[in-house]
């Protein structure tokens, strides 16, 4: 593989160089376009603004928004001036963003007005009552030492905060030679990107990416899609993680694509996006898909623009992937596999590959990648077909966790292997299959079992929508199979239905003993299944029935 050293601020130049008047992001709600050149105007006005307000070369600076159309200006503004880019999770409470802006080193700090029932401007306030009555530039936390300044990005005007109208007219007065100095001295190595994990499992962990990082990988995505300057990308995926930034925006970058972003989740806005702009992929986790297909306003749009795209963040349904090629005619669409450690894709399928290949496992290697499966006890590769650890090494691992050496090397060893925590094998075509977390992996009596195996089985029961299975605490075994089930509407199915369906079919030990029929699943702000929070529901339901074990 021919590696990408460049910077992201070089490689949007490249693209003004080449492609001036081509969109690069694009608003289809609100008729709102910026080409590559129009766009890296915006960046560089935004990038000398964060100079002037009193930040330099080094510093964090964070953005708590949604997908807002200057979200990229910030990303790319921080890239170009040598900061460090820290995205906050839109979906982060009090408690949550306090850690982060301590833990992260905070700068400064990019916010909207909110998002759902988090009212950000307030709750920025709370932290930071200093900002009420200090200038701005002037900043002095006594609880954030680094803070310097909050960016409001609207016009409206808040006090102690510049408003967007107000930084980039300090940008646009201002002189070229500081910014084309640091510009200079940047690395491809520099670190440019600080994501926070989900903390599913302990507090969450600054992962810091480099420009050669994410860059790369954005390369080896977009090439199994057989992106080029033609394709325009439909990115209703949340920037702040990796599935908007990387494997969305970083993509399109480097093949010279164009993105036609939503600010959040909306399936008819998706689909009007698509027949609008003539989107030729889409990215989304299955339950987004889902959305999509069962709106009721679906057939009514035109979508044989599509070809290809990306269906990641969980396990995608053999129905479901059927309807997404057929009926949205992404016969090219892939599978994603990765974790923020590893910037994040290690394996993706193919743009060829067969339907069984798209649902039953997450391809193959992506080239410049070493992924193997090892023993977690003894750190040896498994053979094919036995199940270990997934393990990358190569240009997409991380730098680091932020402050946290110990953490650091707990997850990158001393050959330089980057554990995942995820469980899986490879199978004799060279393709991986995940089969859980190493966590997530039940021990019921001393059999090992793998929740993924057993949710693959009880989807294909008629009448099951999706299901997810975790080991509940039990006494007698150590664990028990619990089963998490959401029907199709109308399906009526009882506990011993289920059971009855596994039964002759699955170890005895494999079929769940509790089984609970829910509505939905509780997400991560970017569409992850918490499967530690469906353990601590399992358990305090056996408990609350005196069922237990």
């Amino acid at each position: 593989m021919e590696y990408i050293e460049k910077t992201l601020s070089q490689a949007l130049r490249e693209n003004v160089q080449v492609r001036p008047d081509h969109d690069f992001l694009i608003y289809a709600d609100r008729d709102l376009r910026f080409t590559y050149a129009e766009f890296d105007r915006r960046v560089d006005a935004f990038a000398k603004s964060l100079l002037s307000t009193g930040l330099k070369k080094g510093d964090h600076v964070g953005i708590w928004a949604t997908n807002i159309p200057d979200w990229n200006t910030v990303l790319f503004a921080c890239a170009r001036a040598g900061m460090v880019f820290v995205t906050v999770n839109t979906g982060y409470k009090l408690h949550e963003l306090e850690y982060l802006m301590k833990q992260s080193d905070l700068a400064c700090l990019c916010i909207i007005d909110g998002f759902r029932d988090s009212d950000y401007v307030s709750m920025v306030y709370e932290l930071v009552p200093e900002l009420k009555t200090a200038p701005r530039g002037c900043l002095n936390s006594g609880k954030f030492p680094f803070l310097k300044s909050v960016i409001y990005m609207g016009q409206q005007k808040h006090r102690g905060m510049y408003s967007l109208n107000e930084v980039l007219l300090l940008g646009r007065h201002a002189g070229d030679d500081e910014l084309r100095e640091i510009e200079a001295s940047l690395d491809t190595n520099d670190v440019v990107n600080m994501q926070y994990t989900s903390g599913t499992t302990g507090f969450p962990k600054g992962v810091m990416l480099t420009h050669r990082n994410i860059l790369n990988n954005g390369l080896g995505i977009g090439d199994n899609q057989r992106f080029s300057d033609k394709d325009i990308v439909c990115l209703p995926v949340p920037l702040f993680h990796c599935f908007g930034l990387v494997l969305g925006m970083m993509a399109v970058l480097t093949h010279g694509a164009a993105a036609a972003l939503l600010e959040w989740f909306d399936p008819l806005l998706v689909l009007a996006t698509i027949q609008k702009e003539k989107c030729t992929a889409v990215y989304g986790v299955p339950t987004m898909f889902i959305a999509e297909l069962n709106h009721p306003m679906f057939r009514m749009f035109d979508l044989t623009s599509l070809r290809t795209g990306i269906m990641a963040g969980s396990p995608c349904p053999i129905e479901t992937m059927r309807q997404v090629i057929d009926l949205m005619h992404m016969k090219e669409i892939t599978i994603c596999y990765g974790l923020t450690e590893s910037s994040p894709v290690m394996t993706q399928t193919r743009y060829d590959d067969t339907l069984e290949v798209k649902v039953e496992t997450v391809g193959r290697a992506l080239p410049g990648v070493e992924v193997t499966i090892r023993n977690p006890e003894t750190g040896e590769e498994c053979p094919g077909g036995v199940h270990g650890e997934f393990c990358c090494r190569g240009y997409n691992s991380m730098k680091g966790y932020y402050k946290m050496p110990e953490a650091t090397a707990q997850c990158i060893d001393e050959q330089g292997w980057l554990h995942s925590g995820d469980l899986g094998i490879k199978d004799q075509d060279g393709n991986f299959r995940v089969t859980g977390r190493i966590k997530d992996m039940i021990i019921r009596g001393g059999e090992n079992v793998y929740p993924k195996e057993i949710e693959d089985f009880i989807y294909t029961m008629p009448g099951v929508k999706d299901v997810q299975v975790v080991g509940i605490a039990s006494k007698k075994y150590g664990e028990e199979v619990g089963a998490f089930i959401i029907l199709h509407k109308d399906a009526v199915i009882s506990d011993e239905d289920v059971r009855d369906f596994c039964r002759g079919q699955i170890s005895r030990f494999k079929i769940p003993k509790y089984i609970f029929f829910v509505d939905s699943f509780p997400l991560t702000s970017s569409g992850k299944i918490q499967k530690y929070l469906l353990r601590d529901i399992g358990f305090k339901k056996v408990e609350a029935l005196g069922i237990g074990t």
